[in-house]
């Protein structure tokens, strides 16, 4: 079955599954739920453990043997398996497929991947270890979120944030969850159990965010304008290619001028959206910046990627990160003021 993060606790107060498998990309959220498991485990008996990474298909007939054999110090055991690329090849599947068939009373499975797509969690060796035992996806804590989840944290060492102290926590730790938890423990060091402040956050976190290109188009459909720019001067600084943050924003600002045109045209929101080929968890978003947008803005927008491209490739002039962070803030804030404002930005 699937299982919720947070409802794993009463799970395991009720019963225990044969085999756990836990995926995403959040690695502090996959460590903690295996270090849960990994401690029940160790309660019900399954005293000794075994790890296996599974690199290529000869680990699948050292996972078979193990699962196979007997246990020379312990009635029951504790196998580890490690898919880093989540996708166990036809061999693995065909391995886990027939290992929960028929799982063996004296092991404990727990199964760490990494992300799963669509074909991953449709596959039938996912399907087999849902029917025998619990699948728990573990996705990252979204921006909004990021402060209950520390203010949580917080609270469990004695300290209480006030408004701006949290604030600043979370825009340093943004999308680093080990980062977060490490912070956590610090501030827990240096400071009593009590009120924490801004001034003392600001002594003592390190600046540890973490951000993705999605991250950036995110932010500035949504109209956050400090913050994808702060996003953008993250991505520079971790050298992320300037390539691949164009390509994603030229992908975002064609679907919106496709859909402004539609909108513009008498179509419904609903169905430009659809005909423009728009993601699902990009709609809303997309919804909020069609707002903000005419068709003109959308075109100037791409007519601005052109040229920006043409810069990373030397066949213009000027700073291609400027007109990035000319082109972010025209995408958050919108309308045509922005045109003059930012030179780089083409009318």
């Amino acid at each position: 079955m699937k299982l919720y993060p947070d409802k794993l606790d009463a799970h395991l107060k009720q019963n225990r599954a044969p085999v756990y498998l836990l995926y995403g990309d959040e690695p502090l959220q996959i460590m903690e739920i295996g270090d849960k498991l990994r401690q029940h485990g160790k309660d019900a008996g399954f005293a000794e453990r075994q790890v296996i990474m599974v690199t290529d298909d000869s680990d699948w007939s050292t996972f078979r043997e193990a699962a196979d054999s007997f246990s020379l110090f312990a009635e029951q055991r504790l196998i580890e398996l490690r898919l880093p690329t989540g996708k166990p090849g036809r061999i693995g599947s065909e391995v886990l497929k027939q290992y929960c068939a028929s799982p063996p009373d004296d092991v404990l499975l727990l199964i760490s991947s990494a992300k799963l797509d669509r074909s991953g969690t449709n596959s039938a060796w996912f399907k087999a270890i849902d029917k025998v035992g619990v699948t728990i996806a573990v996705w990252p804590v979204p921006a909004t979120q990021l402060g209950t989840w520390l203010k949580q944290r917080l609270s469990a060492v004695g300290l209480v944030p006030d408004k701006d102290a949290l604030a600043i926590i979370c825009e340093r730790v943004e999308g680093n969850l080990l980062a977060a938890r490490q912070e956590v423990e610090r501030l827990a060091l240096l400071y009593p159990s009590g009120a924490l402040t801004a001034e003392q956050v600001l002594d003592a976190v390190t600046d540890s965010a973490r951000y993705s290109i999605g991250d950036l188009s995110l932010a500035a459909l949504n109209g956050q304008s400090a913050r994808a720019l702060r996003i953008l001067a993250g991505l520079k600084d971790e050298a992320v290619s300037e390539v691949l943050i164009l390509w994603t924003l030229n992908n975002e600002i064609r679907a919106g001028a496709r859909s402004a045109e539609a909108v513009e045209a008498g179509v419904s929101e609903a169905s430009a959206l659809k005909s423009a080929g728009v993601w699902q968890n990009r709609a809303e978003p997309l919804k909020k910046a069609l707002v903000r947008h005419s068709a003109r803005n959308w075109l100037s927008m791409l007519s601005a990627c052109t040229n920006i491209d043409r810069q990373i490739k030397g066949q213009a002039s000027g700073s291609h990160w400027d007109a990035l962070e000319a082109l972010v803030t025209q995408l958050a804030l919108g309308g045509d003021a922005l045109i003059k404002k930012h030179p780089k930005i083409p009318a």
